[in-house]
């Protein structure tokens, strides 16, 4: 997944091969409002960083262990 700055890059990049003969100007302007309406909704968006995600994704594999084991150590209580 792209990270916003290479999403507008890349959009920036696009929007250059589609109007290579607009003035500069037009296309720093049009660039520009593309660029503001993305982070606009990239902001609205419920993201979390790499790192939150790789973090929650261990406490939910630790999570998931004790789980299992505790499923183990009551079927082994129980009789089962």
């Amino acid at each position: 997944m792209l990270n916003p700055q290479e999403l507008l890059n890349t959009i920036h990049e696009q929007v250059t091969q589609i109007l290579p003969d607009v003035g500069k100007s037009a296309q720093e302007d049009l660039t520009a409002h593309i660029k503001i309406l993305v982070s606009g909704i990239i902001s609205k968006l419920d993201l979390v960083s790499r790192d939150e995600f790789d973090a929650q994704q261990a406490v939910l594999e630790r999570t998931r262990s004790k789980l299992e084991q505790l499923e183990k150590d009551f079927a082994t209580l129980k009789g089962e």
